[in-house]
């Protein structure tokens, strides 16, 4: 059975995938505020706000973030409006668009791929690896407590309606 693995009878070690599991933002679906997971997010619809998955983090075709993304391994076959900071890799596939940095030790560009920023790899690039303009917080410190959202948020302000009838 797969509970057990060869080391006399032991459950086997969780891998950061098996223990954060998939979370899915489907398409239709805007989340606005930062994503922090310990598994795999896989972007469909659109993403307001930084993602950081310590496993992977699939943006899919149609799929939209709009912030940054700090990962081990990123896939990209949608859009990303800011930087990426993979671990390990990232690919875009075709029809894909960053607009920011990225920052790896690997890429895989394929054809009609789009990047539109700087790109730094190899062990150096990933020292010091700070996100542009992302400041620090703290798990307790989310975006409805009072601390900046890291994309900008635009409110529009639009005048009550006022009919004839008084109401």
């Amino acid at each position: 059975m797969a509970m057990f693995g060869s080391s006399g009878g032991k459950p086997a070690p969780e891998t950061p995938e098996v223990m954060g599991g998939l979370s899915i933002i489907a398409v239709g679906m805007t989340i606005r505020g930062d994503i922090e997971s310990t598994g795999t997010v896989k972007v469909e619809g659109v993403v307001d706000g930084y993602v950081q998955a310590k496993a992977q983090v699939l943006v899919a075709k149609g799929g939209l973030v709009r912030g940054d993304i700090e990962t081990r391994e990123a896939i990209i076959g949608g859009t990303v409006q800011g930087a990426v900071v993979a671990e390990e890799r990232v690919e875009l596939q075709t029809g894909s668009t960053v607009t920011g940095d990225i920052t790896t030790r690997k890429i895989l560009v394929a054809e009609g791929g789009s990047i539109n920023g700087q790109i730094r790899m190899g062990e150096a690039a990933l020292e010091g690896r700070p996100l542009p303009n992302r400041e620090p917080r703290g798990p307790s410190q989310h975006v409805g407590g009072g601390v900046r959202p890291s994309v900008p948020v635009a409110r529009v302000a639009v005048p009550p309606r006022t009919s004839s009838t008084g109401f």
